[in-house]
């Protein structure tokens, strides 16, 4: 396995899952709708919907509130949703990946243009930097479940490619195609996970000062506040100290 990785996607910033809970229902129950349209509408048979499931979980989600997204999957009561991806830099050519599930292309393509250009970035054509990452498992544990060695050690027996511990959690990367058998081997040592699903990983990072990660924050945070889009990846790095200046 791999040193660890200081790399966060958006989900993970500190007080980003404070902010607008309800945007965040929103689009966890669009991923469990999704999911569930997909394939089986049982978790138990269909792993995407049961990582979408145990997310939704994590956040505490009302049970009556995912069994509501799973039944309009049932019925065929949804909109169809299509998932298409953004590529695009930011502030301190950092590079961005945007992913949405959308009803509407032509209103998520214009709402992700706009949040991006009037944020110092802009967006880039498909493949434009998505070589510069890799497309892995990504599965996330709460520190609460055991220090760095316990769950270095169950991932390492369940498969896992790479695991990168801190105070903020666990973070367990595996092989694209082996996601799901990973995070179902892990279950019975680390008990559910908070998150498991499809990532882009950077192959290397970019350091980013004071002055353009306040700006990269702000266009991150106008993407997260869309309802069509439901992660923003980057290869950027944030010290310790900067994080403080901005508070």
């Amino acid at each position: 396995m791999a040193g660890h990785s200081k790399f966060k996607n958006i989900m993970h910033r500190k007080g980003a899952q404070d902010k607008k809970r309800s945007g965040m229902f929103s689009k966890l129950s669009r991923e469990i709708t999704v999911a569930a349209k997909m394939g089986m509408p049982d978790p138990d048979m269909n792993p995407r919907l049961r990582a979408a499931v145990n997310a939704a979980k994590a956040q505490s989600m009302p049970k009556d509130n995912i069994q509501r997204a799973i039944d309009k999957a049932v019925k065929g009561d949804t909109e169809n949703y299509e998932e298409i991806r953004y590529e695009g830099f930011g502030p301190g050519g950092v590079s961005l990946i945007i992913e949405a599930l959308t009803d509407n292309r032509n209103r998520t393509a214009t709402n992700v243009r706009t949040a991006v250009s009037k944020n110092g970035g802009n967006l880039g054509a498909s493949g434009s930097v998505s070589h510069g990452f890799d497309r892995v498992g990504l599965i996330n544990y709460p520190a609460s479940v055991g220090d760095a060695e316990k769950v270095f050690e169950a991932a390492l027996e369940a498969g896992a490619e790479d695991v990168s511990s801190s105070e903020d959690g666990h973070e367990i990367w595996t092989a694209q195609a082996d996601l799901h058998e990973v995070a179902k081997a892990l279950e019975p040592v680390l008990g559910e996970a908070e998150g498991a699903k499809l990532a882009w990983r950077p192959q290397t990072m970019v350091a980013v000062d004071e002055g353009d990660a306040g700006t990269l924050f702000k266009l991150i945070d106008a993407l997260d506040d869309d309802d069509d889009v439901q992660t923003v990846w980057g290869n950027y790095e944030v010290s310790d100290e900067v994080m403080e200046k901005l508070g």
